[in-house]
């Protein structure tokens, strides 16, 4: 097990760095300047000079790299020119907002999500399967920024049972964790409808498993067959996806975060665009790649643990 977990944190910590030289490269290394893009074309050259100077733009390559690399293992990841803030500060506040809504999407999608793969494995080629396939489809089709307005309208502004945006901070939690039901359920339909699918395919290939047949020849009450013999099996290929979908989540919620008004890090990076923020979109970047390689980490973990033949293969 030990080896299989080194093995896995060499992968990560290989994958983050040559991350950092390509992310590196399309900010400061591809033709253009840098200071140019933050302050625009019509920008005094002194005032051009006096930012180059201060984001160590005049600086050669490497030494702006190394700079860099230095701040992210302290922490230091420099100032944001359009919020005049510390990036390290600015991106903390906004992940306050960025990781719950995601987690609470990921729950959503989970809880939904695999009862209905269930359910539509146990109903195969009958019209419960075929009803559960029929909404997977529209779920994947739909835009989920579209079903957030439609939620926003429904439960928003005509039922008027759920804020329509904003987020009033974590002095009060249940009124936070209110505020965010309506953009979870938006960000997570279509992760529901994939997992959904993947469950339904995982759970038909366990089921045609010779202990599964004996577990039925033995009397074993429909119940007990599929959730104690069939599901935790089925849950393998589960667990590699449900991670996927948790990197995405939290990288795929800009659009939502700004559908709602959200001030989370997916909003901070549509803000940074437009402000031309380039360090805070770089290290917003990294700190995404960080999060992905930390959940896939942990997703190879879940499936050592469900299935020890990989500590043996790898």
């Amino acid at each position: 097990m030990l080896e299989f977990l080194s093995r896995r944190l060499a992968a990560a910590l290989v994958t983050l760095a040559l991350a950092t030289v390509v992310v590196f490269a399309v900010v400061e290394v591809l033709p253009g300047d840098p200071a140019l893009v933050m302050l625009g074309t019509d920008a005094r050259p002194d005032t051009l000079a006096a930012l180059r100077a201060s984001y160590g733009f005049d600086q050669p390559l490497a030494v702006r790299y190394l700079r860099w690399i230095g701040g992210l293992l302290t922490f230091d990841l420099g100032s944001s020119h359009a919020y005049g803030t510390s990036v390290a500060k600015l991106i903390g506040d906004r992940l306050a907002v960025t990781l719950p809504l995601a987690a609470l999407a990921l729950c959503w999608a989970m809880l939904v999500a695999i009862p209905l793969g269930v359910f539509a494995a146990w109903k195969h080629g009958r019209p419960g399967d075929w009803g559960v396939m029929g909404f997977t489809q529209i779920g994947i089709s739909v835009p989920n920024f579209w079903f957030g307005i439609v939620l926003v309208l429904l439960f928003a502004v005509t039922w008027q049972l759920f804020p329509a945006g904003g987020f009033p901070g974590w002095q009060d939690p249940l009124k936070s964790a209110h505020a965010l039901i309506l953009p979870a359920l938006s960000l997570s339909l279509g992760e529901i409808a994939i997992l959904a699918r993947v469950t339904r395919s995982a759970m038909l290939d366990t089921l045609r498993e010779d202990y599964v047949r004996t577990a039925r020849a033995k009397g074993a009450p429909e119940r007990t067959v599929l959730f104690r013999h069939a599901l935790r099996n089925a849950l393998i290929p589960v667990t590699t996806v449900a991670g996927l979908i948790a990197g995405f989540l939290v990288a795929g919620a800009v659009i939502i975060e700004s559908v709602f008004r959200l001030p989370g890090v997916g909003q901070l990076v549509y803000d940074s665009i437009n402000n031309r923020d380039l360090i805070v979109i770089k290290n917003v970047v990294i700190l995404f790649t960080i999060l992905v390689l930390v959940v896939n980490l942990l997703v190879d973990l879940a499936y050592a643990f469900l299935d020890p033949r990989p500590r043996v293969r790898t």
